[in-house]
């Protein structure tokens, strides 16, 4: 695929108009960048933000 993108990082992303609704959704899905936002003031290490994307994408 293309190039790896840290969990810190994927808040700062700008989302795409639409959700594509997959199973697995896409790091650019509006509803992940907006989970990753509500974490990314917390101070959390990269295991526990890459946790945090796992469930966000899995929803």
């Amino acid at each position: 695929m293309g190039k790896k993108i840290k969990p810190g990082k994927v808040a700062g992303l700008k989302p795409k108009k639409k959700c594509c609704r997959k199973k697995t959704r896409c790091l650019k899905c509006p509803v992940v960048v907006m989970r990753m936002k509500k974490v990314a003031g917390d101070d959390l290490s990269k295991k526990e933000l890459r946790k945090y994307l796992e469930k966000a994408r899995a929803a």
